[in-house]
């Protein structure tokens, strides 16, 4: 069988397809799973629809470099798209080629992160209310990133443990965090009106949640069950696009961003903050406290110490901890 020297439309299409179920075969998130198709339709562009299969290591190294030069598209962004493409061969195209091994990541620079003090992380709360402010005190008091805190669902928070329990986070690991006692109030009536909601979903034939996996044929009425709905729910219900059902799923990320965003701008913060602030905010707070690294890890759901160590260097006072000469004169 002849293989083409360049995939038509449908060919691409039946290509792309072939990227999505490898990805979900895996696991991977929908967000992983959007990101590498978006690099490899991006990658087949750049070679003019060329089948890839004849594409060799120097094909794949202009590629990149012409993220790095002419995009100046960052460290991070140029290993992402290498994931992508390192996927597509080994995976999808089973092409266990040499030179694919050889392939260079970009060296990625040591960031320190932006951390919030305690009178920012107050003065941004105080311009939130409702929803958005318990959605940024949970990000803020359970170390919660945002797409961990929006997918949470009403039996993950353990009212009497003051526990939460973070499913199929970053990794695809469960872990447990804290829940802040000052939110166990506002958190309950907040459920209390989205429990309302939900019943009138059901009273008008709807109220049927997304379930991840293979879990709606494993429990057939999970899916309208309180437990199982989202704490955050959307305020409107939409198509599911893989089912073509109507479901309310959990509000957009664009909420609370916009939200946060806006708070920063008014109290006047000039730090490049952002709901993931809240997130280093928690770890360096908990670490000035005098919580040992190893809980504040746990609490993250970092795999490896080495990342929440980074937290050490945000608490060094003067950038190294020790005290500048001119101000012993």
């Amino acid at each position: 069988m002849t293989i083409p020297a360049r995939l038509s439309s449908f060919e691409v299409q039946k290509l792309i397809q072939q990227v999505r179920e490898n990805i979900r075969v895996r696991h991977y998130s929908l967000r992983t799973e959007e990101s590498y198709v978006h690099w490899i339709q991006k990658f087949l562009r750049f070679h003019s629809f060329r089948n890839p299969i004849h594409l060799q290591e120097s094909d794949l190294s202009k590629f990149l470099s012409h993220l790095a030069t002419y995009q100046k598209t960052a460290a991070s962004t140029q290993n992402q798209a290498t994931s992508a493409l390192l996927f597509l061969y080994r995976n999808v195209l089973q092409q266990d080629l040499q030179w694919i091994h050889n392939i260079q990541r970009a060296k990625t620079n040591f960031k320190i992160p932006t951390v919030f003090s305690h009178e920012e992380i107050r003065s941004i709360l105080n311009q939130l209310d409702g929803t958005t402010w318990i959605m940024a005190s949970l990000l803020y008091g359970s170390g919660l990133r945002l797409m961990e805190c929006l997918r949470l669902r009403v039996k993950d928070v353990d009212f009497h443990s003051r526990q939460i329990v973070v499913r199929d986070g970053k990794g695809a690991r469960d872990r447990v965090t804290l829940l802040p006692e000052s939110l166990i109030v506002p958190l309950k009536k907040h459920l209390q009106r989205v429990q309302s909601l939900h019943e009138l979903d059901l009273n008008e034939g709807f109220g049927k949640v997304y379930l991840p996996f293979a879990l709606q044929r494993k429990y057939p009425n999970a899916h309208s069950e309180w437990s199982w709905q989202y704490i955050f729910p959307s305020s409107k219900r939409s198509i599911d696009p893989e089912t073509n059902q109507i479901r309310r799923h959990h509000v957009d990320e664009s909420v609370l961003q916009r939200a946060i965003h806006k708070a920063i701008r008014i109290c006047g913060i000039t730090k490049p903050g952002s709901c993931h602030t809240l997130r280093h905010s928690f770890a360096t707070h908990l670490l000035e406290s005098g919580c040992d690294i190893r809980t504040i890890q746990e609490l993250l759901g970092h795999k490896d110490v080495s990342t929440t160590m980074i937290y050490t260097h945000v608490i060094k006072k003067g950038g190294v901890g020790i005290k500048s000469p001119v101000d012993t004169i």
